[in-house]
């Protein structure tokens, strides 16, 4: 059976690495009781799999997970009984069964949306002009871990959204999560000469494919 978690991940959790994380989930699955479903071969490995790696530091309120297990327990007592086996700072919002044999979990995924909280001192004006000049050209160069690419086509959305009650401004921005055509919000802040530091990110909202 395959099962399909959605949860938030905030707190120190946002240090917690992709790998780390996927580790993490096998010794939730076992505490709360389920028994994980491995592939075949030389090395078996449990049949988990995790949408779109989210960057060190942020929170999200929408990660998805796909796990195998043996055998097919009741969905609507999973999520009390996860949520009792996940550390503090890791939430479950939803558990549903998926087709077991569907298309792997991170090539469903097109895009990543995100609310980027600023400090209350940030130059809006300033900003406003470095993001309506960004989003009026048609490449931006970019450098990752030595390799060359546009950042541009990456964007799909980029604008402000209503500030909070402290004043602070919102950025709100949708960024491509193909395989092998991600955009990172760390990324694009730096690109608008915003220290991801200062900065607030959040995932919102994974978009799957129609």
């Amino acid at each position: 059976m395959r099962i399909r978690i959605t949860f938030a991940k905030t707190g120190a959790l946002r240090y917690i690495g992709h790998l780390d994380l996927h580790r993490m989930w096998e010794r939730v699955t076992r505490r709360a009781g389920l028994s994980l479903a491995y592939s075949q071969g030389f090395h078996p490995q449990p049949k988990i799999q995790l949408a779109a790696a989210l960057p060190l530091g942020f929170s999200s309120r929408c990660e998805l997970l796909d796990l195998w297990v043996v055998g097919e327990p009741e969905l609507s007592q999973l999520p009390a009984a996860i949520q009792a086996a996940v550390p503090p700072g890791l939430k479950i919002l939803e558990v549903i069964g998926v087709d077991e044999k569907g298309p792997p979990l991170q090539t469903q995924i097109m895009s990543s949306e995100y609310t980027i909280t600023l400090p209350a001192d940030s130059n809006k004006d300033q900003l406003i002009k470095k993001l309506d000049a960004m989003m009026a050209v048609d490449t931006l160069p970019r450098e990752r871990r030595g390799k060359s690419y546009d950042l541009r086509p990456l964007i799909e959305n980029l604008e402000f959204a209503e500030p909070t009650m402290d004043g602070n401004p919102i950025l709100f921005m949708r960024l491509s999560a193909r395989e092998a055509a991600t955009g990172r919000p760390e990324e694009v802040l730096d690109a608008l000469g915003i220290t991801p530091d200062g900065a607030q990110v959040e995932r919102t909202r994974l978009i799957f494919k129609d």
